[in-house]
């Protein structure tokens, strides 16, 4: 399935592993269905990414559908393997924001990497990858309101706020960084 974007997205096919220090990060294939299933089957995991719903097999099979979709369109999530050891740990990308025209950074962990600075770590290569791979011009985040944790990992990024607003099905803040202040911010 590809996905179509409500815009032009002239850019690289992005299906390839991508690293930092810590983390390793490949494309998901459909055969990972059961493991994202088991990341996302932990209610403190998904209480800010949809809460139920998001635990359940058909949202995460359709999710996947999406995830794998958006590779030809230079964009995806991606599942994330903590380095040391090879444990899958959660998963991470870029994708399109619901119900917009715009590319948003997003990632969800298990419980035992939160409060090590991962968020931010996976957030930070992948706006690097998206402004100087990709040349997006612009690159938005959405948490819910009561996720300061994830807001606050915005903020150290250079994500400004800007709205609120409701994304998958929940009330969001909005934030957003262009090319230009992710540059000057390095």
């Amino acid at each position: 399935m590809i996905v179509k974007l409500p815009f032009f997205f002239p850019f690289t096919p992005v299906k390839r592993i991508m690293e930092t220090s810590r983390l390793i990060h490949k494309p998901f294939t459909i055969n990972d269905l059961d493991d994202l299933v088991q990341l996302r089957s932990d209610p403190d995991v998904v209480r800010y990414l949809g809460g139920e719903i998001a635990m359940t097999r058909d949202w995460n099979k359709t999710r996947l559908e999406f995830y794998i979709g958006c590779y030809q369109q230079g964009i995806g999530q991606h599942m994330m393997y903590w380095r040391e050891t090879g444990q899958l740990i959660g998963w991470s990308g870029l994708q399109p924001l619901e119900g917009g025209a715009e590319i948003e950074v997003s990632y969800g962990l298990i419980k035992n990497f939160w409060n090590r600075g991962i968020g931010f770590e996976t957030a930070h290569m992948w706006m690097k990858f998206g402004f100087e791979e990709q040349n997006l011009e612009r690159i938005v985040a959405v948490a819910d309101g009561d996720n300061t944790a994830s807001w606050r990992i915005m903020e150290k990024l250079g994500m400004k706020f800007e709205k609120k607003e409701e994304h998958y099905s929940m009330d969001c803040v909005v934030y957003g960084i262009t090319r230009e202040e992710w540059e000057s911010n390095k």
